[in-house]
């Protein structure tokens, strides 16, 4: 398994726009167009924000993962943020997700921030399991419920590199430019 930069692949930009328009656009209802995800797809980097992580194998993109200047309005003066992150289900469980968050750590850390932030509605239990660390709850324009969570790049990249709760020194990188 192979993670890269979604610029880098240009022929996967609808699949991505197709996971996160149905993962998160419909079931949240946000009105944006299928139209519009594909637009600011198409526009992610590799070293500026916003930049959007794939993972390939065979030629197959299992998941996705986004890093955001900001993904929650009312909480300007958090950022960088780590959003979207999805993994089809066929390949869940096979770390693709752990792979993608750890990227996106390296990738964090190599524009200068020591922290990365999330909003969840629903689970933060399995970040918290993983090292994050709960901030506060928000309501949103529309009164639901978001958990904040942060995480501190330097301390917690062991976790992400190796596999929960394991650390080593002969870490091999995750991805090749």
């Amino acid at each position: 398994m192979n993670i890269d930069f979604l610029s880098k692949h240009p022929d996967k930009v609808i699949e991505v726009s197709e996971m996160i328009f149905n993962e998160f656009v419909l079931k949240t209802g946000s009105g944006m167009k299928f139209e519009d995800v594909v637009k600011y797809f198409s526009n992610t980097n590799y070293n500026t924000l916003p930049i959007t992580l794939i993972a390939l194998e065979n030629g197959k993109c299992l998941g996705t993962v986004s890093i955001f200047e900001n993904d929650l309005k009312i909480r300007k003066i958090y950022k960088p943020w780590l959003a979207s992150l999805y993994t089809k289900p066929e390949y869940r469980g096979r770390g693709v997700g752990q792979k993608l968050v750890s990227k996106s750590i390296d990738i964090v850390q190599q524009l200068g921030f020591n922290e990365i932030y999330l909003r969840t509605e629903d689970a933060s239990d399995y970040y918290i399991t993983r090292g994050w660390t709960y901030l506060e709850t928000v309501s949103d324009d529309k009164h639901e419920k978001i958990d904040v969570l942060k995480l501190k790049c330097n301390l917690m990249k062991k976790f992400y590199k190796n596999g929960f709760m394991e650390s080593s020194t002969n870490e091999a990188p995750l991805f090749n430019n």
